[in-house]
């Protein structure tokens, strides 16, 4: 038997209608550090509750750089919203393009800003830099209000262009 990848306290559960297998493969292609874990199945039991056929998966163990996630397809009851999102933290502009790049493709253009994006399953993401938090915590407040103007113009975060404002 297959174990489970993390054994970590706490283990985020993303909901889809029925992608949650397509979803967990995409994630394992764009992120380099990903693995999948445990499948698990709906039988025919209680058929007229959930109303997956027999065979769908219903849970997929996986994680990515080290986080462990369970995807489940529960039906179109519920959907994701931005008020959870998952923060990719990025030491290069490379990088930031890179995710950027991948999570977008087939997501929603318009809800791209301040380094947030919405990928093709509704999932919402943030590319950062892991310089911001010193950029935004400056105690030249002149600064970091320069940096949180730049931010707000921005979809896509530019590392550069965050220190140029920066540097003002």
């Amino acid at each position: 038997m297959k174990k489970l990848i993390s054994q970590q306290k706490i283990t985020t559960c993303l909901w889809f209608d029925t992608q949650a297998a397509e979803a967990v493969d995409y994630y394992l292609r764009i992120f380099k550090d990903a693995q999948k874990g445990i499948v698990t199945y709906y039988g025919k039991e209680d058929i007229d509750i959930h109303g997956m056929p027999e065979g769908t998966e219903l849970t997929i163990a996986f994680t990515l750089e080290g986080q462990s996630f369970l995807a489940m397809n529960g039906g179109p009851h519920f959907q994701f919203t931005p008020a959870i999102s998952l923060v990719v933290n990025c030491d290069t502009q490379e990088e930031i393009d890179y995710y950027w790049q991948h999570l977008i493709q087939g997501g929603d253009e318009k809800a791209q800003m301040c380094g947030w994006l919405k990928d093709k399953y509704g999932l919402s993401w943030q590319i950062v830099p892991t310089i911001l938090p010193e950029l935004l915590q400056d105690p030249d407040e002149t600064k970091s209000g320069k940096v949180m103007q730049a931010i707000h113009k921005m979809k896509k975060l530019d590392i550069a262009a965050l220190q140029a404002a920066y540097h003002q």
